[in-house]
């Protein structure tokens, strides 16, 4: 279980900020210079280099955003300039990518966040530049919710690149590409200009999510453990109906494979926040704010408990809360997480990740009054940041690329780099893992430095 640090705050954080933004300057700065980007995107690294994998194309966008979110964080032009020319140059094929379930991750990564900044005054204001940005997002959104399979009950969800059968336990992260959408008015026409409201679409994928994709220790199987995640959900394509969990990337069907674990916190958590943002009557005829609402956040409270509860003490997972040979640890639970171990790789990435959703999570339980609750997930997400900007976890090395160490790929397919002389992989990062540091490490300094609160959405007024 995590050994929650009540004493830290984002001030207290500030240091450790300003040397993660200088790490972080040069790793975008060595990738921009000496990576050939005629192999594809960059994904993770091999003996700290980036390499690629033609799986999807899913991680470009967190490429071009990190520098985006560098310039947010620092204010180097340099950066701004890298993220801006390569999200035009670059980013087009992202915008209509009809295979993937990604839209919210490439797309929020690069358009998204040069829309924010103008939107927020950091980006100088032009007509047509904000133009070009809300179309290249609407038009992501439109595909995004176009990949629909019709369940039994009478909903659907955005299936993943597996085919129509499969719902990813990642894709209600990006939820956040409808939602912004749909906040630019636009929708999906299908044949005979049907109309498809995006916001319709968001709810009933992260109600599919919820139902299916989370475990509330109801006795839902022998196996079914309050915040348990099942990567993958599978779906009889004939008539819609629920067959069995499944995993691309975990263990087992069974067990829970941490980076899922940690989307669905993260996703819901953000999820809730934008639904803080709408109106009742857009929510009525889905159900209500309060169904919405009740749904979203007994799946974020779940996993965000389950995550606490089931990892180390330093708040770092194990690739798999299930993976077979956990038990040559020992009390793996009461210790911080080894990266060094002989037998289980642990995943920084899935920690990168699941600190934004306990923060998240924690800020808005304190914005509706629920203190003490909110307290103990909010420190929970800062006592996981600041393990990952110490050592072993941030990288240091001017001779890696990658920013954030020790995460993992694909464990069961053995896509990661085993360096000689060791039996499992370690020493490498993720271009997803070092993009979701950076998120969260500029969410925190916002808050410490009293700027204007992270989100992905354009507000109001």
């Amino acid at each position: 279980m995590i050994r929650i640090d009540y004493k830290l705050s984002p001030s207290s954080l500030d240091s450790k900020l300003d040397e993660f933004w200088r790490l972080s300057g040069e790793k975008i700065l060595d990738i921009e210079n000496n990576y050939d980007a005629s192999k594809g995107s960059p994904v993770f690294t091999d003996h700290g280099k980036y390499t690629t994998r033609g799986w999807t194309e899913w991680t470009q966008g967190f490429q071009w955003g990190s520098a985006i979110l560098q310039y947010d964080a620092t204010g180097d032009p340099e950066f701004l300039e890298i993220g801006r020319q390569n999200t035009v140059q670059r980013m087009a094929p992202h915008l209509t990518h009809f295979g993937v379930h990604d839209h919210g991750f490439n797309n929020i990564s690069t358009y998204g966040n040069l829309l924010r900044l103008m939107t927020e005054g950091k980006l100088e204001h032009n007509d047509w530049e904000r133009n070009f940005y809300e179309l290249a997002l609407k038009c992501s959104a439109a595909v995004q919710a176009k990949r629909w399979t019709r369940t039994s009950d009478g909903g659907g969800f955005i299936y993943s690149f597996n085919g129509p059968h499969s719902l990813f336990a990642d894709t209600v992260r990006s939820l956040r590409i409808l939602a912004l959408g749909y906040q630019l008015g636009h929708e999906l026409i299908e044949d005979n200009d049907k109309k498809v409201s995006l916001l319709e679409r968001l709810i009933l994928h992260a109600q599919a999510t919820a139902d299916h994709s989370v475990y509330y220790g109801d006795g839902r199987d022998d196996y079914d453990l309050k915040g348990r995640v099942a990567h993958e959900s599978i779906f009889n394509v004939n008539d819609g109906h629920y067959r069995c969990p499944n995993s691309q990337q975990g263990y087992s069907p069974f067990s829970t494979w941490t980076r899922g674990l940690a989307w669905i916190m993260c996703g819901f958590s953000e999820q809730l926040e934008y639904l803080d943002t709408l109106a009742d009557g857009e929510l009525t005829p889905f159900g209500g704010k309060d169904l919405i609402e009740t749904l979203m956040l007994k799946a974020a409270q779940a996993t965000c408990d389950f995550y606490i509860e089931q990892t180390p003490t330093d708040g770092i997972p194990y690739w798999d809360t299930g993976a077979p040979f956990l038990h040559r640890l020992g009390a793996y639970l009461e210790n911080p997480a080894d990266p060094y171990n002989d037998y289980e790789p642990v995943d920084s990435s899935a920690a990168a990740i699941a600190a934004q959703g306990l923060l998240r999570l924690g800020h808005y339980l304190g914005e509706t009054g629920k203190a003490e609750q909110a307290n103990r997930y909010w420190q929970a997400g800062l006592t996981v940041l600041n393990s990952l900007l110490n050592r072993p976890y941030l990288s240091e090395d001017d001779n890696h690329q990658g920013l954030v160490l020790h995460s993992i790929y694909h464990r069961p397919n053995g896509w990661d780099a085993v360096s000689s002389g060791h039996k499992i992989p370690k020493g490498e990062s993720s271009m997803w893992g070092d993009y979701h540091i950076r998120e969260a490490v500029l969410f925190v300094q916002r808050m410490s430095k009293n700027e204007p609160y992270l989100v992905f959405w354009q507000k109001k007024g």
